[in-house]
């Protein structure tokens, strides 16, 4: 099935609707406090670019865009277009039934994503301008987890913003990584793998292998078994691309440091303890087939790779990883960054 196929198999407004019906509602606040969080956020997000721009080495002019701050239903409609035309859906499904019953399955899960999304740089968004590219914030999620974690309100909201602002910076500056990410999710989604006796063949062969276990390394296993050759390596180009995006930002949230968020370093140890909390067996199961836990090890691993790198030669040269995708870290670089220094530099 090609990603056109897929696109046109879900009804993507279904989606959102359901969506946003089975959201979990937000936590309490009065409306005192929901215009207070909405408007510091929008500060918060026109405070980052600035302190961004001048951490990483990357856009240094050029107007500030203006956020979306946006709550639960809301994230989760944009979040459905977004995946509409990166799919290459229309507003009309291939079969009424069918669509529905695919937008339903597809609702269902961005509702359950959609509690545990702080914020969002979406490059394939439109923004109300007709802009490509479009940051979001979720108040009612920012809301939740500052208090869970116990933290100054003001610094967390700023801490926050500083990561997904880098990721419109990392987007803007670099025009290339939004059509890199589409070509390859192209050639993940195409027409290009192998007929199902093929599929088959591979996944008896890996389970024979004694590689089936149940954790999220085994169901990205059973993923990669039914892969054409093409489409593991386009699966491993978007996760190392998602390694260096995630580790960076988060590199960025910590080395603005302490003169912009006094509380920088409580709330990083707050944080991290908070992913590593041990969840619900089903809840755990659902992180492993949506690859969240996936993507909670990118920011350890992207890290430390950007941490170790710039600390050896510094932004002004590790920014040679923007150049373009030949200069973007291959799999084992991230866990070996000298080798990546070693061809690039």
């Amino acid at each position: 099935m090609s990603d056109l196929d897929v696109g046109r198999a879900v009804d993507w407004g279904f989606a959102a609707t359901v969506g946003g019906w089975l959201a979990r509602p937000a936590p309490p606040m009065t409306d005192y406090t929901r215009g207070q969080v909405i408007d510091e956020l929008y500060r918060c997000a026109r405070a980052a670019e600035p302190l961004v721009r001048e951490t990483t080495g990357l856009g240094a002019d050029g107007p500030v865009p203006e956020a979306r701050v946006i709550d639960r239903p809301q994230w989760i409609a944009a979040a459905a277009e977004s995946m509409r035309v990166m799919t290459g859906g229309t507003d009309r499904p291939s079969g009424f039934l069918s669509g529905h019953l695919a937008g339903a399955q597809t609702g269902a899960v961005l509702a359950f994503v959609s509690s545990g999304i702080l914020g969002q740089y979406d490059p394939f968004c439109v923004d109300p301008t007709g802009g490509a590219g479009q940051l979001l914030l979720v108040f009612p999620n920012v809301v939740a987890v500052e208090r869970q974690l116990r933290v100054t309100p003001a610094d967390f909201r700023l801490w926050v913003c500083l990561h997904e602002v880098t990721h419109r910076v990392q987007f803007s500056v670099n025009p290339w990584l939004a059509g890199y990410m589409s070509d390859t999710l192209a050639v993940l989604t195409g027409d290009s793998g192998p007929d199902v006796t093929q599929m088959v063949s591979r996944l008896a062969e890996y389970l024979r292998g004694g590689q089936g276990d149940s954790g999220p390394s085994g169901i990205m296993g059973l993923v990669r078994a039914v892969q054409s050759e093409p489409q593991r390596t386009a699966l491993d180009q978007l996760l190392t691309l998602g390694t260096l995006l995630e580790g960076h930002a988060d590199h960025v949230m910590d080395a603005v440091g302490p003169a912009a968020v006094p509380s920088v370093a409580t709330i990083r140890e707050r944080f991290e303890a908070r992913r590593g909390r041990s969840q619900p067996p089903l809840q755990r199961l659902l992180r492993a087939l949506l690859g969240l836990d996936a993507k909670l090890s990118q920011y350890t691993r992207g890290k430390a790779f950007v941490d170790a790198v710039v600390g050896r030669v510094g932004m002004d040269r590790f920014n040679a990883v923007w150049t373009g995708p030949q200069t973007l870290p291959l799999p084992a670089e991230i866990e070996e960054p000298q080798r990546w220094i070693d061809r690039v530099l």
